[in-house]
């Protein structure tokens, strides 16, 4: 099956210079090809007086490396460019950036409305708010009338991911984005899947986009990290009220393998962009696969995929059958792809929503019990496809 966009893949030129460091002040840093790592815990100042004028803009002055450190200053300001946006902040986990989110701009009596298959954990962070005042909807429906009907007088809060959560369904962002300024609603994606070269959120006129760091950015599994993407005043304000009291920051060696990771991620997200494809049209027609999962295979979203300038390799599949054995046997008959969590790394993964005994709750999110979610790596798309093949080949259909 032919994807229902073949949708060349397109990095902007000056995204590359600034991933490669060329908006670095490289002799200022005494011509080093990367930035210092700044590993301290506090900024001493020459008086007293200086110290205490620095406190009201904390979030601009290097005073503690829990609001500001210069090494991670340094990957905030790529990130902003990037994504066309403001201000940055990041944290120690993609997780530590949407509590600060919602610590920050959230109160008692405030609503959040979840549109798409959203990331598990970020539901759960939104059943804990519960107990402080905070509620939230899911709204799985794409159709922006039902999103509508779902917002409340008290909806402070649009939360999406586009391409979605093991669904890979996308959402029409410059129409939600209406519907939310016409009711004074702030909006926030999860952008990590298409990370920054792939699609500018802000740009479409998003106010926060995050993202989980770990990811593509990092690229090598080896750093646990998040980020958070507004404007001037947002910032402020998340920092405040949010980011400083929720204690989740960067550790400066982890903002210095960020700026690593960024280094190689055009050429990577360009390899990701060619080998998912590849590799998701081989699985479009295998027998033992009802459906493939990725934008460029739903013909429902072709009318989306602008907002996207490529594809990252993370898609999934619904196989012909839903049993559990037959998922496990599949999983555990892959050679070159890992069974575990995360993705965005060099390595190939793959994982399952499905435990043996979940399969209605799966359904009621719009899952198919028989879906597998893969995470396609560098190994190159012949060993892969081989891979996959012999792995299908040992179930049932």
């Amino acid at each position: 099956m032919k994807p229902v966009s073949e949708h060349n893949c397109c990095i902007d030129p000056t995204d590359i210079e600034i991933c490669l460091g060329h908006d670095e002040p490289l002799y200022e840093q005494n011509g080093t090809m990367m930035p210092p790592v700044y590993q301290t815990s506090l900024f001493a100042k020459k008086t007293f007086a200086e110290l205490v004028n620095a406190f009201p803009a904390e979030h601009q002055n290097y005073i503690y490396s829990r609001g500001q450190n210069p090494t991670v200053d340094a990957l905030e300001k790529k990130l902003a460019a990037l994504e066309h946006g403001e201000a940055c902040k990041c944290s120690a986990s993609g997780m530590a950036a949407v509590s600060s989110l919602f610590y920050g701009l959230l109160k008692r009596g405030d609503h959040i409305l979840f549109v798409n298959n959203i990331y598990g954990p970020t539901l759960q962070l939104a059943n804990h708010l519960r107990r402080f005042g905070i509620e939230h909807t899911i709204c799985l429906s794409r159709n922006i009338a039902a999103i509508e009907r779902d917002i409340r007088p008290e909806t402070r809060l649009i939360y999406f991911e586009s391409p979605a959560t093991m669904t890979f369904r996308m959402l029409d962002i410059r129409q939600l984005v209406e519907l939310a300024k016409s009711r004074n609603i702030l909006t926030a994606i999860d952008n990590t899947w298409a990370t920054p070269l792939f699609m500018k959120p802000l740009a479409m006129g998003v106010d926060i986009s995050l993202h989980s760091l770990t990811k593509y950015v990092g690229g090598h599994s080896d750093v646990v990290a998040g980020a958070l993407i507004t404007d001037a005043e947002l910032h402020r304000e998340i920092f405040a009220n949010g980011y400083m009291l929720n204690g989740g920051a960067m550790a400066p060696w982890n903002g210095w393998l960020l700026i690593r990771g960024l280094r190689t991620l055009p050429n990577r997200m360009l390899q990701h962009h060619r080998d998912g494809l590849q590799i998701a049209r081989f699985l479009s027609d295998h027998p033992a696969v009802a459906r493939v999962n990725h934008p460029a295979f739903v013909t429902e979203d072709c009318d989306l995929l602008p907002q996207l300038s490529g594809f990252s390799s993370l898609f999934s599949i619904e196989l012909k059958t839903e049993k559990f054995a037959d998922i496990c046997s599949f999983i555990d008959n892959l050679r070159l792809f890992r069974t575990g969590v995360s993705w965005g790394g060099v390595e190939s993964l793959v994982i399952s929503p499905s435990n043996g005994s979940n399969a209605d709750v799966l359904r009621q999110k719009g899952i198919s019990p028989g879906l597998v979610r893969f995470s396609v790596g560098l190994e190159g798309v012949d060993a892969l496809t081989a891979d996959l093949d012999q792995a299908l080949s040992k179930i049932s259909v």
